[in-house]
């Protein structure tokens, strides 16, 4: 159905979602932590949400690694992965910078332990003829050699401890966003029943369930 101009911002989106959205062909494949995955036709992309900062006006949310031309759509799991890992991120204790590139962002991942860029996110994507067979599947692979930043975010809170089990399960190339959301909808409530339980030991009882 139509929306108002400004639907979104009367009735923001809930965190830690999976395809649920669809406004003029526009898809939000992901969004764990603030970072998501979008399509529309062959035009794929991340979106990044800023840090919190009451010094600075908000930037609004950001385009980054796009790519204009979607030639395999195996690739689309990879854009969803990417964000799933870098929301993960965020939540063990990474800063996402953004660096203004036009109209896209170049998005750094800080260890705020040492005030290091550990990876960088481009704006766009480098494609396969002249990326060096680069982009979202090999950003992932680095992304995933990442340690944990700090200490994992408050799991007594059920919102965020569902964000930190959807990312997880979104990681496993074998497992759809739909899939993944029941996932962490199940884990989330063995964890209910088992405070012992850590996300990983109850995304796997739950894959197990």
């Amino acid at each position: 159905m139509p929306h108002e101009p400004g639907h979104l911002q009367t009735h923001p989106l809930p965190p830690g979602i999976v395809g649920a959205l669809g406004i003029g062909g526009y898809q939000l494949l992901a969004d764990v932590a603030g970072v998501g995955a979008g399509r529309i036709g062959s035009h794929i992309f991340l979106l990044v949400a800023p840090d919190p900062d009451p010094t600075v006006p908000d930037a609004g949310t950001q385009i980054t690694l796009h790519q204009a031309r979607l030639k395999d759509e195996a690739d689309v799991a990879a854009f969803t992965q990417l964000a799933a890992q870098l929301g993960y991120l965020r939540l063990s204790g990474y800063r996402l910078t953004l660096e203004r590139h036009g109209l896209r962002s170049k998005v750094g991942v800080l260890n705020p332990a040492t005030g290091a860029i550990v990876t960088t996110i481009p704006d766009k994507h480098p494609g396969g003829l002249f990326g060096g067979g680069g982009g979202a599947a090999k950003l992932l692979a680095g992304a995933r050699s990442l340690p944990p930043a700090g200490a994992p975010p408050d799991l007594q809170d059920p919102e965020l401890l569902r964000q930190v089990l959807l990312a997880l399960a979104l990681r496993d190339e074998d497992v759809s966003g739909a899939e993944a959301a029941e996932l962490a909808d199940r884990a989330l409530q063995l964890t209910r029943g088992d405070a012992a339980l850590d996300p990983p030991a109850a995304l796997e009882a739950a894959k197990n369930a």
